[in-house]
């Protein structure tokens, strides 16, 4: 049976805020939320997430870690420190997964006890860590590897991860190959689209060349039981 749950991200609807997400999922009948931890102080206060939860009635399926460029200082400096804050406020309100980029470059030595130190955070709680996937910064002709251990999860001994149709468009990856590659490991999807671009677009799906449809059918068909987010771009 397919009890893979249908949710939407609070980062879909920037610029408005994190209340106005739920408003939005209650109303179209999503199956819960993704909290973006961001510079909205809400996204940021467990308690503020809870009488949202508890208003709408709608669940929090996932909190995404703050590890933009723009929330390098959302709950301190210190990459660890993010990842156990954002694990502590995922048992608080029920959230199943935890999604995490890979260092950048520059975090070296987050970056060298990354893939151990994230099997030891979670062998000790119930929530999912699911990296997710990401892709080469371009420069002219070439590319700059901009993440380690790696911006391909699969190159990685990641237990779970996620898999983001907007990162495999920048990154020219094949999304259905990939979801293969990743297996069991596949925990979490991030829907949306993209182009041969640059930037990382976040389409709706269906305006982008991304094989989504493919993607989404080829899941249902091996009983995907994870979750799969709308993170798209409104702006």
């Amino acid at each position: 049976m397919n009890t893979a749950r249908v949710g939407l991200s609070t980062s879909s609807v920037y610029p408005e805020t994190t209340a106005a997400a739920f408003e939005l999922a209650g109303s179209l009948g999503y199956d819960g939320i993704e909290v973006m931890v961001g510079t909205d102080a809400i996204s940021q206060d467990p308690d503020a997430l809870k009488a949202l939860v508890d208003h709408y009635e709608v669940p929090i399926l996932s909190i995404h870690a703050p590890c933009l460029l723009v929330t390098q200082r959302v709950w301190g400096t210190d990459p660890w420190g993010k990842l156990q804050r954002a694990q502590e406020v995922a048992e608080r309100l029920g959230a199943g997964t935890v999604v995490v980029h890979p260092p950048f470059r520059w975090q070296r030595d987050y970056a060298r006890e990354f893939v151990e130190g994230l099997a030891r955070m979670g062998s000790e709680t119930d929530v999912r860590f699911a990296v997710e996937n990401m892709f080469p910064w371009r420069a002219g002709p070439g590319s700059i590897g901009a993440y380690l251990p790696d911006w391909d999860v699969r190159n990685d001994d990641y237990p779970h991860t996620t898999l983001d149709m907007s990162h495999t468009a920048v990154s020219r990856s094949d999304a259905v190959e990939m979801a293969l590659d990743l297996g069991d490991r596949l925990a979490h999807v991030h829907l949306a689209d993209g182009t041969d671009s640059s930037r990382d677009e976040h389409l709706i799906p269906g305006r982008g060349d991304q094989p989504v449809a493919q993607v989404l059918t080829m899941l249902a068909g091996r009983g995907f039981d994870g979750t799969v987010i709308a993170e798209v771009s409104t702006r």
